[in-house]
């Protein structure tokens, strides 16, 4: 499939209410885009994969959207691989490299698709292969695991996160999410709106009677992973395509793989995303 249909296929599937534009919500981000922001990408990276693991080793992003995390891996001394279905997020990734590493052999931007075995099977395999909060908005998220596996080279990393199950909650938010893609821009700011006053205006609320008003707003980023409050809002409100797993059923997928875990951090059992780390053995069991 060539880059002319992905991106025909990724326009389509947007102007028809089936995908959210990850991309140009992404590209607002980098406005906001600084150096407190890219510190904090590149210490979430090291907090899961090691301090100083990824100088040297090589570093495939599926998904890259914002190209955040694939600046904060090559500035951590990764030769980095980008990659995204959606073509404003190829370009945030493109713009990122140019700002920071103009023609960097080590940092490769390309479209494509974690879906298209064709795609693929011509990158090869890495020591590290990162997928954070992108798997699940495939369409077809089991399938997208399988086809991550052969990318990862033996000892190497599977850094991912996935969307956590809540039951009911979840399928409620399934609606919510593809009713904003399906939706007018005033019906899409009402949604805004209500989402804003159930998952931050009590936080905000908090830090207004603390004395200190905006505190938890103005300090996302430093535990955010550099994110925007607010962008991060806007991804999970129009976050669709949009799947979800137990903790328990990615690892055992991924351990019927032959993979061993090697961390997991769960979000509690509330709204948000499970984060793993998985290692695949030198030698494949016989």
């Amino acid at each position: 499939m060539s880059n002319v249909a992905y991106l025909t296929s990724a326009e389509k599937e947007i102007e028809k209410g089936e995908r959210f534009s990850f991309g140009k919500n992404w590209s607002k981000f980098l406005r906001e885009l600084n150096d407190e922001r890219i510190a904090s990408a590149m210490a979430s990276l090291e907090e899961y994969l090691g301090k100083g693991f990824l100088n040297g080793k090589s570093f495939l992003d599926i998904g890259s959207g914002s190209g955040l995390f694939s600046l904060a891996a090559r500035k951590l001394g990764a030769k980095v691989y980008s990659f995204d279905y959606d073509p404003q997020s190829v370009a945030c990734s493109q713009e990122l490299r140019r700002r920071y590493f103009p023609d960097d052999p080590n940092w490769n931007v390309s479209q494509g698709s974690v879906l298209d075995p064709v795609f693929l099977n011509k990158l090869g395999q890495f020591d590290v292969v990162y997928s954070w909060g992108v798997l699940h908005h495939t369409g077809a998220m089991w399938q997208a695991f399988e086809n991550v596996i052969p990318l990862v080279k033996p000892g190497g990393k599977l850094y991912i996160a996935i969307y956590n199950d809540q039951g009911w909650s979840t399928k409620v938010w399934w609606h919510i999410k593809r009713l904003y893609c399906k939706s007018p821009l005033p019906i899409k700011y009402l949604i805004l709106s209500i989402a804003f006053m159930r998952l931050r205006a009590v936080r905000i609320l908090i830090d207004l009677l603390r004395g200190k008003p905006t505190e938890s707003w103005r300090n996302y980023a430093k535990r955010g992973r550099g994110m925007s409050p607010w962008y991060d809002l806007i991804d999970w409100v129009g976050g669709y395509p949009f799947e979800v797993a137990k903790p328990e059923e990615v690892f055992y997928f991924f351990y019927k793989q032959g993979f061993y875990l090697d961390k997991l951090k769960t979000c509690g059992g509330r709204l948000g995303c499970n984060q793993f780390v998985f290692i695949r053995p030198e030698q494949e069991s016989i």
